[in-house]
């Protein structure tokens, strides 16, 4: 009989995917724009060590030339989440903080970050990066703006 304390099956956070540490935070979470939209975690079959192209983006989407794509700053995504202002209330500063927890989890579990919106007015817009393991995942979301 030994005092070892029984070792549990369940992953520990450092084995974690970013999308199983990612989905408990985007649970009613959404990116606000003309229409606020749900976020949900993404996969991505390109694993190259190389930041994507437009033109693999296109190609994972299966979308057609003539939809426009392109890449954006990271900070452009989470500025307009992630800073509080002085007219928000409790609702809008606990949604900042939500975001300020997703913007730390995928900066220290993905590398290669990159933002690529997808169309014009509706856009889809998806953060990627590498995992741990080598594959590439992030978060999907849709911005509309007029």
């Amino acid at each position: 009989m030994t005092n070892e304390e029984p070792k549990s099956s369940e992953p520990t956070s450092e084995n974690k995917l970013f999308t199983e540490q990612a989905n408990p935070l985007l649970t009613d979470l959404l990116y606000p724009s003309e229409s606020d939209e749900p976020i949900e975690t993404v996969t991505c079959y390109l694993k190259q060590a190389e930041p994507l192209t437009v033109s693999q983006i296109k190609d994972w989407q299966m979308l057609p030339p003539s939809v426009y794509v392109e890449e954006t700053p990271e900070t452009d995504f989470w500025k307009p989440v992630s800073t509080d202002q002085d007219w928000y209330g409790d609702e809008e500063k606990a949604r900042t903080a939500k975001f300020q927890q997703l913007k730390k989890l995928a900066e220290n579990e993905l590398t290669v970050r990159q933002v690529f919106r997808v169309g014009e007015s509706e856009m889809d817009v998806y953060l990627l990066g590498l995992q741990k393991n080598g594959e590439r995942a992030g978060i999907k979301t849709k911005i509309v703006q007029t």
